[in-house]
């Protein structure tokens, strides 16, 4: 019995310290993977206009190096800007890990 409820300690701590990265280098030593895309949408005023499908997984490293690891997180939606279409409206979606007792292994 000790050592299951060790085990769901372990869980609940990884749980708990998913929810606590805020910035892009916490993310990336938590090996989150970001995904974006261009979230501008089918209308431009009243005018119908072809919806871009821009979409692309961020690479983490380039990210921290170019923003800096005290870079927020919750910042980045609004420093990105569509490569296609030119748009600020980005759309980020933040994967954490989904194998929480092999990343908690290996801190």
């Amino acid at each position: 019995m000790g050592l299951r409820a060790s085990g769901l300690v372990v869980l609940f701590l990884f749980s708990y310290l998913t929810l606590m990265v805020e910035t892009i280098g916490e993310a990336m030593d938590a090996s989150w993977k970001l995904k974006a895309r261009c979230a501008f949408g089918k209308r431009e005023g009243t005018k119908s206009i072809r919806e871009c499908l821009w979409q692309y997984d961020i690479d983490m490293m380039t990210l921290v190096a170019t923003r800096g690891r005290a870079f927020p997180l919750s910042m980045l939606n609004g420093r990105l800007k569509c490569p296609r279409c030119g748009s600020t409206r980005i759309t980020v979606v933040y994967l954490p890990p989904s194998n929480p007792t092999r990343q908690a292994a290996t801190w």
